[in-house]
């Protein structure tokens, strides 16, 4: 039978593995679900990530996954997980403080003295990243500052694929995907910021030596072969922030837009240099190393399926299976016309993120009535989102030039065939949507192939991997949501003196 590569697809609420073939196809998978944890002594609100929970669910995936497709065929491995989130390490890979989950709140205070120090718009020519609360940097800092001993007891910084490939193969290992979300690498120079890292106490020491997607980093121990039920000896290969393999995955080249969907949305361009203009800065551009060297992918982050989460969580918790509440909702939402009964919402629930970023606006609803349900909320929800995308295309476009003629779409968000159609038509443009919902899972196996020996490099793995895809072309809605858009675009100025003071 023919090897496979297995990707880990770590999310921060759903954990993936997957066995994938040369041809990107998607052969079997296996999932368990992930989540916060109030930090045990740790004030109300304070989330982290509990690494031991994590990686005994990630270990469950992997031996769910191996019961189908068996050890011998599995070639090599990776994770592919979520960025911004890390922790100290000793050397021998024990944690010396929590991983601070990219949810809790305790680092506002840190993020804008540090951005006061340093000055919102140096900082963003440094590192291409704007000043947000749960930047790399800035859990950094609120250790120095709180507990320092955590730093002085560590020898080095891991991120969440690191933490993970460490326990994997005993290796230590920070991608450089991973890294450009730490708000401390110089992104002109692909090095770290003297003058950042000396601000949180810290040297380029601290930091392991960066490496690429596509890497082999080690090979499994004897310790997590018995864990995982694969082959001692398999090659571990890097890739890292999941984010920067869905436009490999999708089949997207450069110069074309793609919106990686799932908790959160990312609309990106991959460009040959960083975008760091004034006009970027203002409007909420951050940019992050590609997946492959020398490229860039200029962005705008913003929330996307958890406000969705938020929605179903709160409006429908007597469906406790979330297919069948989703299934529900949806059908729900079919049966009210654009607009929403009147409702619209601005789905900036992380105020320091999206196009609304610079009028500091929070999650908001307006427009409710005495006849407004719970599939008024959903569908309000999805054209909240979706008129943000056409916003957040816009300003990308202002800052590159670039002229986008459809938009691309891959992740988890993909799979909602009525809001494939709302985007269609909230942006006038066709929304391409690959065969393959995997996009990210795909592109990570093409780096895991490219350490297993199979591609040259990662260019050539995506040229020969075909990615099947079906185009959603705007329908007759889209008269209607032109005037929608640009009532929606009136909320946030609206707002601004309300959420600043």
């Amino acid at each position: 039978m023919s090897e496979l590569v297995l990707v880990v697809d770590c999310g921060s609420t759903n954990i993936t593995s997957a066995a994938v073939d040369a041809e990107g196809q998607l052969v079997a998978s296996a999932g368990e679900p992930n989540g916060t944890v109030p930090q045990p002594g740790g004030q109300e609100g304070w989330l982290i990530t509990d690494m031991d929970q994590l990686w005994a669910a990630t270990c469950k995936t992997i031996r769910g996954l191996v019961e189908q497709v068996g050890a011998d065929r599995i070639a090599a491995l990776t994770v592919a997980t979520w960025g911004a989130d890390g922790a100290p390490v000793t050397d021998d890979g024990e944690l010396t403080y929590p991983v601070i989950n990219w949810q809790c709140p305790r680092t506002g205070p840190v993020m804008r003295s540090l951005t006061k120090r340093f000055g919102a718009r140096r900082l963003y020519n440094i590192t291409g990243y704007q000043a947000i609360r749960f930047n790399t940097l800035f859990k950094i800092a609120w250790l120095r500052e709180n507990v320092p001993e955590a730093l002085d007891e560590a020898d080095r910084w891991l991120m969440m694929p690191g933490l993970l490939s460490r326990r994997l193969c005993g290796e230590l290992s920070l991608d450089v995907t991973s890294a450009s979300t730490m708000m401390m690498l110089d992104l002109e120079t692909m090095t770290w910021s003297p003058e950042l890292l000396e601000a949180v106490g810290l040297d380029a020491s601290f930091v392991p030596e960066l490496t690429y997607p596509g890497q082999v980093i080690g090979e499994l121990t004897a310790e997590a072969a018995a864990e995982t039920g694969l082959k001692e000896g398999t090659p571990v290969v890097a890739t890292g922030h999941d984010t920067q393999f869905a436009p490999i995955g999708s089949g997207a080249g450069e110069q074309e837009a793609i919106l990686s969907t799932g908790t959160w949305e990312i609309v990106m361009l991959r460009t040959s240099a960083p975008v760091t203009s004034d006009f970027a800065f203002e409007d909420g551009i951050l940019t992050e190393a590609d997946a492959v060297a020398g490229l860039y992918d200029p962005q705008l982050l913003m929330m996307g399926s958890g406000v969705l989460e938020w929605v179903r969580e709160n409006f429908y918790p007597a469906i406790e299976d979330r297919t069948r509440a989703y299934e529900t909702m949806i059908g729900e939402a079919r049966r009210v016309k654009p607009g929403a009964g009147g409702l619209m919402m601005v789905p900036s629930f992380v105020p320091d993120t999206g196009p609304t970023r610079k009028y500091a606006t929070a999650g908001t609803i307006v427009g409710l009535g005495l006849t407004s349900t719970r599939a008024h909320v959903y569908r309000a929800a999805m054209e909240g989102l979706c008129f943000q995308l056409k916003e957040a295309l816009r300003i990308l476009c202002e800052a590159t030039g670039f002229e986008p003629e459809q938009v691309r779409v891959v992740g988890g968000g993909s799979k909602n065939d009525l809001w494939n159609q709302m985007r269609a038509d909230v942006c006038r443009m066709p929304v391409v949507i690959t065969e393959s919902k995997d996009a990210t899972v795909v592109g990570a196996a093409v780096a895991t192939w490219v350490g297993a020996g199979r591609f040259k490099s990662i260019p050539d793995g995506q040229e020969r991997i075909p990615i099947p895809a079906q185009v959603v072309e705007p329908s007759a809605d889209a008269d209607a949501y032109e005037g929608l858009a640009e009532r929606y675009n009136m909320i946030a100025p609206g707002l601004k003196d309300f959420y600043t003071h």
